[in-house]
């Protein structure tokens, strides 16, 4: 065997590979062998067809499993030969089965880029602090009192903080959509859940009455098919609900799964205090990892790109079935393209520092790591365990969470950091 590497645009390679006419020929007749005690021709018994026959009925798709045969047998070898790794299965791009000594075939790929990373000291990266003030600690425990509202039937027009029942029908050019008609529909007026107008529309209007409005959906509404579309609805006003809030006491705080109000306090504050520390660390991950992408450009396989990109597009595909709503059937991947390429190349980089750092991983680091995410999932977190457990395999996500965190250590060792304060309020509301 024979190969020959070319270097081609960016990442891409081409390899020709030569094999003995001998060995291809061999396989045509041993298949074509095979196809004759199998196939059935008129005028032949079953088994008993002469090759010749069989050669020239089938000869092109004997030629054709042979080929497929031959690159299935040689291709890895012939990789290694070339020393060259592909980022993706090699494409077969052409095949020459007619010469009087070589059967030669010629796959493309691309490989993956050598990366050189640039010099963490020269990284400049903001990581947030946050403290906890007594009036984010009132206003979430507002948030609790808010969750156990009662509201009353009143004979009077509705206003902020009631909460209405309604029906309605909303439609665009004539047709009712999908999602946009409901019964008993119940929303608290002034919490701005509807498109712009909605809810000023039913605000100040008594129960009984017919509401009729025209107005659009947002440009950047979330489902994209009815982004900036004009919509008309018509909304039948049942039922006018005014809030009666609960009092701060032992019943408040055992609905809440705690003895007494002190109780509750000490719980709500360590969850206030778990759930920030939280997001703050994913956007502080978020902006290590995107200073480390401005400081080192190189270009990634297209390959890499496309498939993540199909990744991003099930996983938006996936969040908005839940949500009730249809994604475009049309709606192609490649928009994902952008953020696809930096998710490859950050993966590239990851990989890099921790190869180069000869990080490990332990089972007991992936366990203690698993019990750590559990405590979030209250009740449920034995569940959270158990699922981990039951596949090793879906412990590999743990481990990359792990190696993640152990990248982010090394550079914070040697980067420039700066500490930046941030208000609770400020980073809940963008979540």
């Amino acid at each position: 065997m024979k190969t020959s590497l070319e270097t081609l645009e960016g990442l891409k390679r081409s390899l020709t590979i030569d094999v003995s006419i001998d060995t291809f020929n061999t396989k045509v007749d041993k298949i074509l062998k095979t196809m004759a005690s199998q196939v059935s021709v008129d005028g032949f018994r079953k088994g008993k067809v002469p090759v010749s026959i069989v050669k020239k009925r089938f000869g092109d798709n004997a030629k054709s499993e042979a080929v497929n045969e031959i690159v299935n047998e040689t291709l890895v070898d012939a990789l290694a030969d070339a020393k060259v790794t592909p980022a993706a299965r090699p494409s077969l791009t052409d095949v020459d089965s007619e010469g009087d000594t070589n059967f030669t075939y010629t796959v493309a790929f691309e490989v993956f880029p050598e990366i050189k990373l640039a010099d963490f000291s020269k990284l400049a990266i903001d990581q947030i602090e946050v403290d906890i003030t007594k009036e984010d600690e009132d206003r979430t425990l507002s948030g609790l009192q808010e969750q156990l509202i009662e509201f009353k039937e009143v004979k009077r027009k509705s206003k902020d903080g009631d909460r209405v029942t309604v029906d309605f029908v909303g439609t665009i050019e004539g047709e009712t959509f999908e999602g946009g008609d409901a019964k008993d529909f119940k929303l608290v007026l002034g919490k701005g859940t509807m498109i712009p107008g909605f809810e000023e529309s039913i605000t100040d209007v008594a129960a009984g009455k017919e509401v009729e409005l025209d107005v659009s959906f947002p440009d950047d509404y979330q489902a994209t098919h009815l982004a900036g579309k004009p919509v008309k609805f018509n909304i039948s006003v049942k039922e006018v609900g005014s809030p009666k809030e609960p009092k701060l006491d032992a019943a408040f705080a055992k609905k809440f799964g705690e003895d007494n109000m002190d109780a509750l306090l000490v719980s709500m504050k360590e969850q206030m205090r778990t759930e920030i520390d939280g997001r703050i660390e994913q956007l502080n991950k978020d902006a290590l990892f995107n200073a480390l992408a401005e400081a080192n450009k190189f270009d990634v396989p297209q390959g890499s790109i496309d498939a993540e990109a199909h990744n991003l597009l099930e996983e938006m595909q996936e969040r908005m079935q839940q949500q009730g709503q249809t994604a475009p059937a049309d709606m192609p991947a490649s928009i994902f393209n952008e953020e696809a390429e930096r998710r490859v190349k950050l993966g590239l980089m990851i990989n890099k520092i921790s190869s180069d750092a000869k990080m490990a991983v332990t089972m007991e680091q992936i366990d203690a790591r698993i019990q750590e995410m559990s405590q979030s999932y209250g009740e449920n977190a034995q569940q959270m365990v158990d699922y981990y457990n039951e596949d090793v395999t879906r412990k590999s996500s743990v481990e990359l969470m792990i190696v993640e965190k152990m990248v982010q250590d090394v550079i914070l060792e040697k980067a420039k950091i700066k500490a930046v304060k941030k208000k609770f309020l400020d980073i809940t509301e963008k979540a």
